[in-house]
């Protein structure tokens, strides 16, 4: 793609979108194809060129510019950017490193803002590491200067459309039918079970799976530093997130103040997860 042709399209759709700031997603749209068919009035440019323009100028505005393709890409589990110039993603367990990356520090902030913006949350200087998530709720970390000291860091968790169910982790292995069995006596027994481990262990899948053998009727609440169970089939159901303080210091409510308040909610159980 001529990057230089994407850079002239993409100024030139920024300041419309300045002067009109309340666009739908049509909208943009055809602003795109405008500025696309003045670009090229003799039709130079490739069909499949005109397209992967399109895409990317509507992404670098509205979405999240080049890590937007991995996101919509379900193989992808984990999108890791560490500064401009790298990018890594986790596909099937492993580690690759992509040929893409941010163009400019400018793109990069705007895609860190426009992140934290959907959590309603800082990300700057004086709040340097911020936690967020997605609207298809992929948790992301944010670590940025003067932290992060090679640039600002991003690593997005990307958590599977339909939660993991108890028979696929032992179709996969994972569990022993023996233990599954014993496991949803004990959360029917109303017993209390901690789950612990590393980083991409697996603990969110497998509290998941484990949820589904709390009866229907029961009324649950869950607390989490960051929203990310996926409780199913359960109407009495109140969700609860902690909050990290806004740039005044102001405003925190932590993971004890929701537990606190949770008990009176009537909880039945009570889910923490940290």
């Amino acid at each position: 793609m001529d990057q230089k042709r994407f850079q002239e399209c993409r100024s030139q759709l920024m300041e419309r979108i300045e002067v009109t700031r309340d666009l739908s997603d049509a909208e943009i749209y055809t602003i795109i194809d405008e500025l696309i068919e003045e670009s090229d009035p003799r039709r130079r440019l490739r069909l499949s060129d005109r397209w992967e323009m399109r895409k990317e100028l509507f992404n670098s505005v509205r979405r999240l510019d080049v890590l937007q393709a991995f996101i919509d890409d379900d193989s992808v589990t984990e999108i890791m950017v560490n500064g401009l110039q790298s990018i890594f993603i986790e596909r099937s367990g492993r580690l690759f490193r992509c040929p893409e990356h941010f163009s400019s520090q400018e793109k990069l902030q705007d895609v860190i803002q426009r992140i934290v913006a959907l959590s309603n949350r800082v990300a700057n200087e004086a709040v340097p590491i911020v936690d967020a998530r997605l609207e298809n709720g992929a948790r992301v970390n944010i670590v940025m200067s003067p932290v992060a000291v090679d640039g600002p860091a991003i690593t997005i968790r990307r958590f599977p459309d339909h939660p993991i169910s108890m028979q696929q982790l032992v179709e996969w292995g994972s569990v022993s039918r023996e233990a599954v069995d014993y496991l949803k006596k004990l959360v029917k027994a109303g017993y209390n079970i901690f789950i612990s481990g590393g980083t991409g262990s697996g603990k969110t899948t497998f509290l998941n799976a484990l949820s589904n053998f709390i009866p229907k009727d029961e009324r649950i609440i869950t607390v989490e530093d960051n929203a990310e169970l996926q409780i199913q089939g359960v109407r009495n159901l109140v969700r609860l997130e902690a909050r990290r303080p806004n740039a005044e210091g102001g405003g925190e409510v932590t993971i004890r103040d929701l537990i606190r308040a949770s008990l009176r909610m009537r909880p039945n159980p009570c889910i923490i997860k940290k």
